[in-house]
């Protein structure tokens, strides 16, 4: 049985850094993709990065929305089964709960992060219980 748990959320100023934890165990697929979504009261959960292991050797693939490129990081200890997602220069429009979510690396899943693009959330079977990440002025 999979299971996902996310750690690591709290409460910033604006432009501090927070870095979040998500562990997974019972994971026995060759391929996966992990992705990190947020959601706020009333809006659509949204997504954030992505990693999987399509990457080139022994790199793996990342991918960013528009707003987390360049202050969002995405990385994995594989040895620990463990995925991170270090978050710098906070806005204060990063409040969200931040969820973490994992499946296989399929065919559809490819064809987005192909564009440069991360699964929709429908994509994605295995979810943690969310880390609540609150940014203040």
């Amino acid at each position: 049985q999979v299971k996902v748990v996310e750690s690591g959320g709290g409460a910033v100023e604006v432009g501090g850094s927070l870095t979040l934890s998500c562990r997974i165990s019972g994971y026995t697929y060759s391929s996966y993709c992990v992705a990190w979504f947020r959601q706020v009261p009333g809006k659509e959960r949204e997504a954030v990065a992505s990693i999987d292991s399509a990457g080139v050797g022994y790199v793996n693939r990342t991918t960013y929305t528009e707003s987390a490129k360049g202050r969002f990081t995405i990385s994995a200890d594989s040895a620990k089964g463990i995925i991170y997602l270090e978050l710098n220069s906070l806005r204060l429009e990063d409040t969200a709960m931040y969820y973490c979510a994992t499946d296989r690396l399929t065919i559809g899943k490819d064809r987005h992060l192909g564009r440069g693009a991360i699964p929709p959330a429908s994509d994605f079977n295995f979810w943690g219980q969310g880390t609540q990440v609150t940014v203040s002025s």
